[in-house]
């Protein structure tokens, strides 16, 4: 199938002028869609906010999108960047704008047009009409590269019950786009229901998927409280999408999840056990990358998923030490661990990607008890990683121990050889004298040959 192409429409609204006899350093004007998030970002509490992150410039807006639609399979045909005082309530960029739009778009042989922008129901509808082509918002876009990238059948209704609750308040006036002969990037949608008919059929579909969610949301309970049952603490990746987790998460479980530098590569969660350096077990679970305003409805939907995030001992925040906007990503990651409450959680934060540094740059990095620089493509820095996840566990916590064991022992003294990091063992009359620093839970199993 020929890739479509899409042309790309940008929104930079014009910062007010300054009271006068007042200075302020220039700076580019926020884009629509990040004004939100930085208003938000400047409400956490003091213990958990960082320095004010830097704004997303209307062009850094763009780069983003063109990687959003990349990630959909599309062909960038063309980019238009409007600057304006104020949105045009009914169609967001005026009509002198979309006339100039509309004669680029066709002059280029463009199949769509994708906003980096929400479009209210009546602003798609309206726009439509006057280029005469499909449009895509940002929501729609990142909904149709969940579709693309969802594997399980967990995923799959996630993503379906995002996109009904999505589609439903757009019924009005849509034709053949949205019913299920449609193709194309922005139409993936459940298929199984004929959209723009029947509004009853819709909300039973989203009853039902609600339902197997709940399903899916039970059988995940079960299976944590299985694995609560034993002293093993999970670790939840997260970070902004294309920061390397999946990445991070193979060279740390020697796993095979597909790592890609394409956007939202992974979707359905994965977990996996990982040995730490004192012998203790943990469990480390991938999820889905975060974004600048994540569609709240993605948020709801994939909240089984997530509930992975809530449950953890320790997240493990993944930023890429390589990019310009890095302090931007992590605010938006921290509002989306304030939607799932998770944002005070033990938290490590991991900067990756170092290797894309310059040589001067990387000399100067310096890791303390709450930052570790690594490099999860060339291995750099993940011993000390794996030591510091070692330090911040409070789980199962070690405890340094002194042991006399019969040598006729094996069993006990392969398992402290296993689950335990020994530093001495002396051999006396029969005995194996040992130092070892072990977990609680072993220290429990060995106790008849513990010296005090």
């Amino acid at each position: 199938m020929p890739r479509e192409r899409a042309f790309l429409v940008g929104l930079e609204y014009r910062t007010r002028r300054a009271p006068a006899g007042t200075t302020k350093t220039p700076k580019a004007a926020p884009t629509a869609a990040s004004q939100a998030a930085r208003d938000a970002a400047t409400s956490l509490s003091a213990g958990a906010r960082a320095p004010r992150a830097p704004e997303f410039s209307a062009q850094e807006s763009l780069e983003e999108l063109r990687a959003l639609a990349g990630s959909a399979g599309a062909e960038i045909a063309g980019e238009f960047l409007q600057h304006r005082d104020k949105p045009d309530p009914a169609t967001l960029i005026g009509k002198g704008k979309l006339q100039e739009i509309k004669g680029a778009a066709a002059s280029v042989s463009a199949d769509l047009i994708l906003f980096d922008h929400d479009l209210s129901p009546s602003q798609q509808r309206n726009i439509e009409r006057e280029v005469d082509r499909r449009v895509i918002d940002r929501t729609q876009l990142i909904l149709d590269i969940f579709a693309r990238h969802a594997r399980t059948r967990e995923g799959q209704l996630q993503v379906e019950l995002a996109q009904l609750e999505y589609l439903l308040p757009r019924l009005t006036g849509r034709g053949i786009e949205m019913s299920q002969l449609a193709g194309g990037i922005g139409t993936r949608g459940p298929g199984e229901t004929q959209l723009e008919t029947d509004r009853r059929k819709i909300y039973r579909r989203i009853r039902h998927v609600k339902s197997q969610l709940e399903n899916v949301r039970r059988i995940r309970a079960q299976q944590r409280q299985r694995r609560e049952s034993v002293p093993v603490a999970t670790l939840a990746l997260v970070g902004y999408t294309n920061a390397g987790k999946s990445t991070l998460f193979n060279a740390l479980t020697r796993a095979e999840v597909l790592a890609s530098s394409k956007m939202f590569a992974t979707l359905d969660p994965t977990i996996r056990s990982v040995k730490l350096p004192s012998k203790r077990k943990v469990l480390l679970s991938d999820t889905v990358g975060f974004i600048r305003n994540l569609p709240h409805t993605l948020v709801s939907a994939f909240r089984a998923t997530l509930e992975e995030v809530e449950r953890a001992a320790l997240i493990l925040e993944i930023s890429d030490a390589s990019s310009p906007l890095s302090a931007e990503q992590d605010a938006q990651v921290e509002l989306v661990l304030k939607e799932l409450e998770a944002d005070q959680k033990p938290r490590l934060h991991v900067m990756n990607k170092v290797d894309l540094l310059s040589a001067a740059r990387r000399d100067a990095l310096r890791d303390d008890y709450r930052t570790v620089h690594v490099s999860a493509l060339k291995s750099i820095g993940l011993s000390t990683l794996l030591d510091r996840i070692d330090q911040a566990l409070g789980e199962d916590p070690l405890s340094r121990i002194h042991l006399r064991v019969p040598q006729k022992e094996g069993k006990t003294l392969a398992l402290l050889e296993a689950r335990s990091r020994i530093y001495a063992r002396h051999y006396k009359d029969g005995l194996v004298e040992l130092e070892a620093e072990a977990p609680q839970s072993l220290v429990r199993q060995v106790r008849e040959f513990v010296v005090e």
